[in-house]
């Protein structure tokens, strides 16, 4: 992310800090729009009615585009002005979110996030070419991308929080109204604050390698969620093939080309590998149980969504305070040491949610995820800094794309993987269970997800409702504790690679043979 202003020593101002607020808005927002729909959900499926692997994809397809996309629009960013790249980004997102909020069919949701996740992917990469742009000063640089990693860090742990008070004034659509005149703020603050920077030499934006990317992506994903029904094996297993050999081929083009759209080559980098497989581990093992502990709350225990998200807030809360202390901690503790602690605590949580019952498990829920939160924290804030110290200075830019690229992945594929694992044991358990006589509809929707129970429980007589809503419930924290198990496993495989790939890393401000 070149820039002329970037060689010289020149301070920043009262314009350039302001300009620095416009930034951190769509970090915080962009991100915050990868779990605010969490709390939304119960209701957004009783009007919608999609099915399950459809709320699926609601859910996720925002993060898995955001993540593919953002390599490539760090290169379109600097081929025609990543300010340019911003404002076009944040109109986008402010009309789709129009669209989204006054949709009535579950198709065309899912089509307005990817939409929402094309134009999130816009304004990631510009949001951090525009700091190094209009903070020449390194140590004022340093501050500015802190803040900005910081707004990353309260928009994801803010999200359900936010989601909740918006939902107990209005109602769903409000999750996708917020980002409007944020968006708005977005664009005429970018035009009037931030400067009109491009690089000349940018590299060639590659649209076959585009293509791949996305044929990488999309078919492993629809892979993972089919294999969760009970017909879906063949299909499932040619799907994610087929994402695997469209991967194969991206990284062999990659290799081949004098200008990649993905410097592959990065990846030799202990650090660099290391860092990104970790925290991509961490993310998808956080992703998915965020996504259930958000629906526990609400379809098990009866939570109104603000009282959900308040539930939420004290593990958002300690997230916020582990995110600022880890940068400080690594000055006394080794990077990799700490981000495996972290990890490590981690799984404790989640083995604490594994007991979780559907009736009386909310002091447990809850305490499990303020355990496990926080302690994703130390791979969240380390992560960037640890990858982009270890490349060139010339390949700042596309280390710290890859950084971002890896938390939207995590959590996409946690969502993907974790929610189809838990709603294929949810649909196993369920269907055994139902009573006998209920009506075709109800007893479909049932079976299906329990949102569909909830919804069908609600046009039941009493009895029968309660006969339905409890083997629902007790489906569903089945679907909890099977996939805690498994992000237990990944997250204790996340810290073993920590102290493999990332013990080497001396002390911040130490020499290396330290």
């Amino acid at each position: 992310m070149p820039s002329a202003d970037i060689g010289s020593t020149q301070r920043a101002g009262l314009r350039q800090w302001l300009g620095l607020v416009v930034l951190v808005l769509p970090a915080m927002l962009l991100f915050m729009m990868l779990t605010i729909l969490f709390l939304a959900i119960p209701q957004l499926a009783a009007e919608l009615k999609p099915s399950s692997t459809q709320t699926l994809w609601i859910i996720d397809i925002y993060g898995f585009l955001m993540a593919g996309l953002l390599v490539t629009m760090g290169t379109l960013g600097d081929r025609i002005g990543h300010r340019r790249l911003l404002i076009g980004g944040a109109v986008v997102f402010a009309v789709v979110s129009l669209l989204a909020a006054n949709t009535s069919d579950p198709a065309l949701m899912i089509l307005w996030r990817a939409v929402l996740g094309v134009a999130a992917a816009t304004q990631m990469p510009a949001t951090l070419g525009l700091i190094f742009a209009t903070f020449a000063d390194a140590r004022q640089r340093g501050i500015a991308v802190g803040v900005w990693s910081a707004g990353i860090s309260v928009g994801t742990g803010l999200g359900p929080v936010l989601g909740g008070a918006l939902l107990e004034a209005f109602s769903w659509r409000a999750a996708f109204l917020v980002a409007v005149p944020v968006m708005v703020v977005v664009a005429i603050g970018a035009a009037l604050l931030l400067p009109d920077n491009r690089n000349p030499a940018a590299s060639r934006l590659d649209l076959v390698s585009v293509a791949l990317t996305l044929a990488t992506l999309l078919p492993i994903v629809y892979g993972v969620k089919e294999l969760a029904k009970d017909d879906g094996l063949v299909p499932a297993l040619v799907s994610i093939a087929a994402g695997l050999a469209f991967g194969t081929w991206f990284v062999l083009r990659q290799l081949r080309l004098a200008e990649p759209l993905l410097d592959v080559r990065l990846f030799a980098n202990r650090t660099v590998s290391g860092a990104l497989g970790v925290f991509l581990l961490a993310a998808t093992a956080l992703g998915g149980i965020y996504l259930l502990f958000t629906q526990y709350l609400q379809l098990v225990e009866g939570l109104s969504p603000l009282q959900a998200g308040l539930w939420v807030l004290p593990g958002a809360a300690l997230l916020v305070v582990v995110s600022t202390l880890s940068p400080v901690l690594v000055r006394r503790i080794r990077p990799g040491h700490l981000i495996a602690a972290g990890l490590a605590v981690q799984v404790i949580g989640y083995l604490m949610l594994t007991q979780v019952g559907a009736t009386g498990g909310l002091p447990l829920l809850v305490a499990g995820f303020i355990v496990l939160y926080p302690a994703v924290a130390p791979s969240m804030a380390l992560t960037t800094n640890l990858v982009v110290g270890s490349v060139p200075p010339q390949k700042a830019g596309a280390a710290s794309g890859l950084a971002t690229t890896c938390s939207d992945l995590g959590i996409s594929l946690g969502i993907a993987i974790l929610g189809s694992i838990a709603a294929a044991i949810y649909r196993g358990q369920v269907s055994a269970e139902l009573p006998g006589g209920l009506p075709q509809e109800a007893a479909a929707a049932s079976r299906d997800s329990l949102d569909g129970a909830v919804t069908a429980a609600q046009t039941l007589p009493g009895e029968l409702a309660a006969a339905v809503l409890a083997p629902a419930r007790a489906a569903f924290a089945g679907g909890l504790n099977t996939a805690a198990v498994i992000a237990a496993i990944i997250a204790a495989g996340a810290a073993v690679l920590a102290m493999r790939r990332l013990s080497h890393i001396p002390l911040t401000g130490s020499t290396p043979g330290q």
